[in-house]
């Protein structure tokens, strides 16, 4: 699915706010049309501060949140209360105002050993999506954002596990921001059945225009994984973000 050839769908809005909002719209007509031949739905999100306006948007929605699931994409290794968990953001912005079930929340346990966080998120995925050995989760829906460096989940410039295609999810040292992970891995990028993009600011330009225009190369420009000529990712930007494109 993740190899279709297509030319990249791109919405871009006049700012941050409005791309977020176009953005939930999109996840929430997807998770919709889902729940029309499924009972449950399953979404992974990212952290960060663009996914905060969001978040805000999906709360905002009265969406039936009952049968969908939660996921995360990645995780700093820290205790879900701290500042820099992605956890902590979702939770407060989403999680809590919309009620969302706690049985429906899939968070990665960063407070953990790093290594022991990333097999207890890899067992919990097993067992929700009920997967034999070396069998991929597809998720409904994948929320990716990017930073300035082309990097997309924990995955950074030159991290060899880029090149896995095969694992759900691994410990990761980014040893540019001394920052112990767990992320998840290419191949469950590749299975997603909507992948969503959300990139603003014009610190991303250089960046976005390298990943959508640039050498094929996702060891330099990671977030060209499951992106690059999918029929399957949408690209959420705001003006200062696609300002090269």
């Amino acid at each position: 699915m993740g190899g279709d050839t297509q030319q990249p769908q791109l919405r871009i809005s006049i700012n941050a706010e409005e791309s977020a909002a176009a953005c939930a719209e999109f996840i929430l007509e997807s998770l919709a049309g889902v729940l029309k031949s499924q009972p449950r739905a399953t979404v992974a999100i990212s952290g960060g501060k663009t996914p905060s306006l969001l978040f805000s948007n999906l709360t905002k929605s009265g969406f039936d949140w009952s049968n969908v699931h939660f996921f995360w994409v990645d995780e700093r290794c820290v205790p879900p209360g701290d500042d820099q968990s992605n956890f902590k953001l979702a939770n407060e912005t989403l999680m809590l105002p919309a009620n969302i079930s706690k049985h429906n929340i899939h968070r990665i346990h960063g407070e953990l050993v790093p290594e022991e966080a990333a097999i207890r998120y890899i067992d919990e995925i097993q067992q929700f999506f009920d997967l034999k050995d070396h069998e991929l989760p597809s998720f409904d829906v994948i929320h990716r954002g990017m930073g300035p460096d082309a990097h997309t989940a924990s995955l950074f410039p030159g991290e060899p596990l880029i090149e896995n295609r095969t694992g759900i999810a691994a410990a990761v040292w980014v040893e540019k921001l001394k920052s112990h992970r767990v992320t998840l891995l290419p191949g469950v990028l590749l299975a997603a059945k909507h992948t969503v993009l959300q990139v603003a600011g014009a610190d991303k330009a250089d960046a976005l225009y390298n990943v959508l225009k640039g050498a094929e190369d996702p060891l330099q420009f990671p977030c060209q994984i499951a992106t690059r000529g999918s029929a399957v990712a949408a690209w959420f930007l705001d003006t200062a973000a696609a300002a090269r494109l």
